[in-house]
Parts: C-alpha cells; structure tokens; sequence
C-alpha cells in the first residue's frame, strides 16, 4: 500500500516534468547558450504596399513616412528607405531605417523618420525596402508629398 501512495504523490510532479519540457524548445541549446538561428524566407514573388505610404507625423525639422506591404522574405534584417527632396523629378536625399521581419506575419510594416527637414517647406518622396545585403524587394510607390508646419 505504501508503493501506491508514493506512485500517486509523484504522479503530479511528472506531469509537470513532461509539460515544463515541452514548453522549453530545445532546453540543451538554452543550456549552452545557443540560440536557434532560422533561416532567411524564401523571398516573396511579388511584393506590394497594402496600406500607405502616408504621414504618420510631420514637425518643422523631422517627419515619420509610414506604409505596409506583404511579407517581403528575404534576410530578416530589412530596411525601410525613403527617397525624398524638393523637387517631385530629384528625390536624391535618402532616409532609412533598420526593421527586422517577423517571418510569422504575412504583412511588414515600415516606419522611417526623415530629420533635418526645414520649416514650411514642401518635400516630395517615394518608398521602398531591401535586405540587409542591399537588394530592394522591388516595391516602390508613387511620388507623395507633405509640408512641414
């Protein structure tokens, strides 16, 4: 009668046991401290902007250009660039900012601050983004604009 008793305390903490290691992936690899690195998606066929680009926030000096395409694949280091300047025919100055795609979500969205902008000025811009390596996914949006307040 003992042994069964001892069996029926235990049970309780085996299943905790089992469960606790099927919430922990690959528990060696934490031990060590190795993290699983997963590879680069298979970049998209076609890459398109969903939503935007549109102002997210302008001031006198800095504006925020925000937009959302499909999950471009790729490296997971991407960039958002913003091709931007005074004339709507020379957009030569370039804003870019660092993102890292979530592989999981079949949508990215991109957030690029552009500083050192003048008081009520009109600046005219486009949109893209590319890989870590410099390779654009191919995506790239009518000439917009805004004016600084």
């Amino acid at each position: 009668m003992h042994g069964l008793e001892t069996r029926r305390n235990n049970l309780p903490l085996a299943i905790m046991v089992i469960a606790c290691s099927m919430l922990v992936p690959n528990a060696g690899d934490a031990q060590s401290g190795k993290a699983e690195i997963l590879p680069p998606a298979n970049p998209a066929t076609f890459v398109r902007i969903t939503k935007g680009p549109a102002l997210e926030l302008v001031r006198d000096n800095l504006a925020i250009i925000r937009w959302t395409s499909n999950n471009p694949g790729g490296t997971d280091e991407h960039f958002g660039i913003v091709r931007y300047g005074t004339d709507p025919h020379q957009l030569g100055l370039t804003a870019k900012s660092h993102i890292r795609l979530n592989q999981g979500h079949s949508y990215t969205v991109f957030r690029v601050r552009v500083d050192g902008l003048r008081p009520q000025t009109t600046y005219y811009y486009t949109v893209d983004s590319q890989q870590a390596s410099g390779k654009s996914d191919g995506v790239k949006s009518p000439v917009a604009h805004f004016k600084t307040p």
